[in-house]
């Protein structure tokens, strides 16, 4: 008789734990493909889109603003409810750049409206403040000149650095943002392969498009088309690895964006990946276990080389 009862009362605590802590759905984000800006809820359904075409990089602030690049020239903040541009800076045509080739494949919001952006082809780093003038000139050191492969993604570190992925010279460098002397500089290694042509699979060298700093210290690299994300310390020792295909049934392609969750999950962007692929996977980085995938090759196409994560509560690295 006692029983039933028992079974009941396990039951009733079954369901209560299930209600307290639902299944995982997904995340809500943010990204762009196939010419159009969108917000996709924790269910994979389109919550906002509007016409936008190429990005590499995109912030969205604590207002809800999004910013992002247009026609890698421009700098653009984009009110998502009335889908208009609040605020632009024309990267081509100011501050001495007329004229000039240039390229721009990443920058950052930083405190006070002020704005950092890296320059390729005119090869610096500025930041600038709301009316576009200019605060602070970084001058980069390159070694194959570039417009469309000077850098990638550039962050500006708590300690004021700037954090900088140079594509065309496959090396991450950090430099002292007051005097902007090279502290510290990563070549990427090709691990023993001869480099290969094309943006898939197929594809083989060091072309790093993201790089943040670890709270312990260490530097995690999305290495592009070397199909992985290496964690290395300052001695530039490789400490963690992943390879193109360590995850059962995903192949990365060209990774790219890089986010590091406040339970220490790592965000990664494949992109180029084809069909079949997921645009974006979370893992859990000791046991290299798949947390949740991103998987919408249809919608979004195969050229996805940035997202934010818009759902987490506490700091993220990105």
């Amino acid at each position: 008789m006692e029983c039933p009862l028992m079974l009941r009362l396990v039951l009733s605590l079954l369901i209560a734990v299930a209600f307290a802590f639902p299944a995982f759905a997904g995340h809500r984000l943010v990204t762009q493909g196939n010419g159009k800006l969108a917000i996709v809820d924790a269910e994979g359904k389109v919550e906002w889109e509007m016409p936008f075409n190429d990005i590499h990089d995109i912030h969205v602030t604590t207002n809800g603003h999004i910013f992002a690049q247009e026609q890698m020239r421009k700098i653009v903040e984009i009110d998502p409810l009335q889908k208009k541009i609040d605020w632009s800076y024309d990267c081509a045509n100011s501050n001495g750049n007329a004229g000039k080739p240039i390229e721009v494949h990443s920058f950052q919001p930083l405190a006070d409206g002020k704005m950092m952006i890296a320059e390729s082809g005119i090869g610096r780093i500025i930041e600038i403040d709301r009316d576009g003038k200019l605060l602070k000139e970084v001058k980069l050191v390159i070694d194959n000149p570039h417009p469309h492969r000077d850098t990638r993604l550039v962050r500006k570190l708590e300690n004021g650095n700037y954090l900088v992925c140079q594509e065309g010279d496959g090396k991450v460098r950090e430099y002292d943002g007051e005097t902007g002397d090279v502290v510290w500089e990563y070549d990427v290694p090709l691990f023993g392969k001869q480099p290969a042509g094309g943006h898939g699979p197929e594809a083989w060298g060091n072309a790093c498009f993201a790089a943040v700093r670890l709270k312990n210290g260490n530097t995690l690299i999305s290495t592009g088309n070397g199909h992985g994300v290496i964690e290395v310390n300052h001695d530039k020792e490789v400490v963690w690895r992943l390879q193109q295909k360590d995850l059962p049934g995903i192949t990365l392609a060209w990774v790219t964006t890089l986010e590091v969750l406040p339970g220490g999950n790592y965000v990664i962007g494949n992109c180029h990946a084809g069909p079949g692929q997921p645009l974006l996977v979370e893992i859990e980085p000791k046991t290299k276990k798949v947390i949740w995938t991103f998987d919408q090759y249809d919608r979004f196409g195969n050229s996805v080389p940035n997202s934010q994560i818009l759902d987490v509560q506490g700091d993220v690295i990105r």
